[in-house]
């Protein structure tokens, strides 16, 4: 019976594609001669025997079938569970039940060994255990925070309605008297701090004016400006430099992070040594700068995994939209480019991208060419600029970012995307904490390879340019004539405004023109020889070329080159932006250009805000500062840094009136010291 199915199964199922090849061969078959008959009847027999063979391996299969259905069937029927099985079975329907107070016991008793461990170092000694005293209390304020906005934001939204609703009504007036009192309250600033520091602030708070005006001019649609982001921008600038530059509190904190992330950032160290031996600081960019960028890459992707940069950008973000009134992408995309990179940024908000107007795509762009990445922050740390500055420089540049851009490229449409659209982050793909770990070093790969790249071919570059324009300036008998010396007459009169000395704004403009035209890499290690030769100290101009700059310009230039605007960032911007929405990619390609202008005026404001409230004397040596004293483009003679170096060095020296220069003290430092301080002789030995 088997065999029988087993062939009808086999009549049945046959091949269509050869189907005509059989009819052919029967149509053959019954032409042939009788000779073929023995052929035929031995392949008939060989067939018969092929479909015995067959039909016992199909019974043999059927009959392994029906014992495992009743194997099956036997394992179905219920049996007696084991003591230990059945705790088991106890304790995890006891654990599905409870799970929610589960988890809040081991939260609090995590909590509390916690509070306990915080408690037990600030009791030993609190001032080694204050950064843990502080981030604790952050963090409880700020998961307060959280759960009530969470749970009673309607009760909170409306016991603040009235108030709302008031200053809506008299918003009329009242916006007046807040600009007009925001007026006196600068120029009493500026004649006060002017008379205290000198008129240099002054030329800083004229440059900041100036890019407004500038801005306001080229607008794309200057009559249609709403200066709520405009000034709260500038605003919001201005009060977080005075916080961090002018008050001891502020400048201390960040002086701490920048170090802590300097710090940090030497673990990478570690590894470059396993991998590249011990002399790999002899191939410095390649072996010590490249490695912090894998590093810092890691860490950010195992940020993110977490969600700790996700509610960090939240929170920032939050600040910008209440206080500038921008939408909810442009704010987040802004906040994040403090952190991440400017084609990173965009992938938060990447669901609500296809929805943006054309300002707030004009925004998001901006926001990217006025920042850097996390990434590349600990490289030119590495550099030795200035980490708290460049720390004050990406928190300043994000509101400024969005102030120029509402000013060049105004609103004239609807949002469609808004905080009541529940706008939300996206998540880390990551499975694990390892995985993020490895996916952060994998995905820099790509960033090292494009930075490499980039300096090496941009250095080709700029050696061949200089070269080639060497050769047409000596037909002219001008052979300094170089890529850096035009880019300094283009840009020295930005440099300038920006409050740097006059002196320094030709070298000043060298660099911002490495930074437009290459990128913020070659203008960063050119700062940084300024920099070292400033601390090695020597002449100041050899063979009438100057060889450092004040303290003050270098601060300012770190601002003024703290962003991505280049033109090699634009393509990047073009392509990277492009891949994430598609139906944007008019739109893109029209306001990229400008975005690079805006992106490039807002360091250029950070830059002035600087210049207005940086305090060169709390970093520069006296034995620099009275050496440069002579020169009144430095420092202004009737400083009070220099007053107090002097009373320091005459406190350090004997009280007799003979005086013996020496040390890093020349004798010109003690005839201008005797000049501010109205000392009566000065007998040399």
């Amino acid at each position: 019976m088997e065999l029988m199915e087993t062939n009808r199964d086999r009549s049945g199922a046959h091949n269509l594609a050869f189907q005509n090849d059989n009819d052919d061969g029967v149509d053959d078959t019954n032409q042939k001669g009788p000779g073929d008959n023995s052929q035929r009847m031995k392949n008939s027999q060989n067939e018969k025997t092929v479909h015995a063979n067959q039909g016992d391996e199909y019974i043999n299969i059927e009959s392994d079938l029906h014992e495992n259905k009743r194997a099956s069937v036997d394992d179905e029927q219920p049996r007696l569970k084991g003591h230990l099985e059945k705790k088991y079975d106890e304790v995890c329907e006891f654990y599905k039940k409870h799970k929610t107070r589960i988890h809040y016991v081991v939260y609090g008793v995590l909590i509390t060994a916690y509070l306990v461990v915080v408690i037990a170092a600030c009791s030993l000694n609190f001032q080694r255990a204050l950064p843990l005293f502080v981030f604790t209390v952050l963090f409880i304020f700020f998961v307060c925070w959280d759960y009530l906005i969470a749970k009673y934001e309607d009760r909170i939204a409306a016991f603040f309605s009235p108030g709302d609703q008031y200053l809506k009504k008299q918003w009329f007036w009242l916006k007046w008297v807040l600009c007009a009192t925001l007026i006196i309250m600068i120029i009493f600033w500026l004649i006060f701090d002017t008379a205290k520091r000198g008129s240099r602030p002054l030329i800083s708070f004229g440059g900041l004016v100036l890019y407004v005006l500038l801005m306001l001019i080229f607008s794309k649609y200057p009559t249609r400006v709403a200066w709520r982001p405009v000034f709260s921008g500038i605003g919001m600038q201005f009060i977080l430099g005075l916080l961090i530059l002018r008050t001891k509190v502020g400048f201390d904190v960040f002086n701490w992070l920048g170090i802590q992330i300097q710090t940090f950032l030497e673990y990478s160290d570690t590894g470059a040594k396993f991998v590249f031996g011990d002399k790999y600081t002899d191939h410095f960019f390649a072996f010590k700068v490249l490695p912090i960028v894998i590093f810092f890459s890691t860490v950010m992707s195992m940020l993110y995994h977490i969600g700790f940069m996700q509610w960090l950008i939240g929170k920032v973000g939050w600040i910008m939209h209440f206080f500038m009134g921008t939408t909810p992408v442009e704010s987040l995309v802004a906040a994040g480019n403090i952190f991440v990179g400017q084609t990173e940024s965009p992938l938060l908000v990447r669901p609500y991208l296809p929805y943006i107007t054309e300002s707030e795509l004009h925004a998001v762009m901006t926001a990217g060419f006025a920042t850097i990445a996390g990434s590349v922050l600990g490289a030119y740390i590495s550099f030795g600029v200035s980490s708290s500055h460049l720390l004050t420089a990406s928190v300043m540049s994000a509101p400024a970012s969005l102030a120029v851009s509402k000013l060049f490229w105004p609103e004239t449409e609807k949002p469609l995307v808004t905080l009541r659209s529940g706008i939300q982050m996206a998540k880390s793909e990551s499975k694990n904490l390892l995985q993020a770990a490895s996916q952060g070093a994998s995905t820099s790969i790509g960033l090292v390879a494009n930075i490499a790249v980039n300096v090496i071919s941009f250095l080709a570059l700029l050696s061949f340019l200089d070269s080639a324009l060497s050769w047409v300036g000596n037909l002219f008998d001008y052979p300094q004539l170089s890529f850096e010396n035009i880019c300094a007459y283009v840009f020295m009169p930005f440099s300038f405004m920006m409050g740097v000395d006059w002196e320094d704004s030709f070298i000043v403009g060298g660099l911002l023109g490495y930074k437009t035209f290459f990128n913020e890499f070659l203008a960063y290690e050119r700062l940084s020889k300024l920099i070292q030769n400033r601390k090695n100290g020597g002449s100041m101009y050899i063979n009438g070329v100057k060889q450092y700059m004040t303290v003050r310009s270098e601060v300012i230039a770190t601002y003024a080159l703290c962003g991505f605007a280049n033109f090699g960032s634009l393509g990047l911007v073009i392509g990277g932006l492009t891949s994430i929405t598609p139906s944007k990619k008019k739109e893109i390609a029209d306001s990229a250009f400008r975005a690079m202008i805006a992106g490039t005026v807002a360091c250029f404001m950070t830059a002035c805000v600087a210049g207005m409230l940086t305090v060169p004397g709390m970093e520069v040596p006296c034995h620099i500062l009275l050496g440069n004293a002579s020169n009144f483009t430095d420092f202004p003679p009737n400083s009070t840094e220099l007053v107090e170096c002097c009373q320091r060095l005459f406190n350090s020296a004997n009280h007799s009136e003979v005086m013996f220069p020496g040390g890093n003290y020349s004798l010109n430092s003690w005839k201008v010291c005797f000049q501010i301080l109205g000392q009566p002789a000065l007998h040399c030995t």
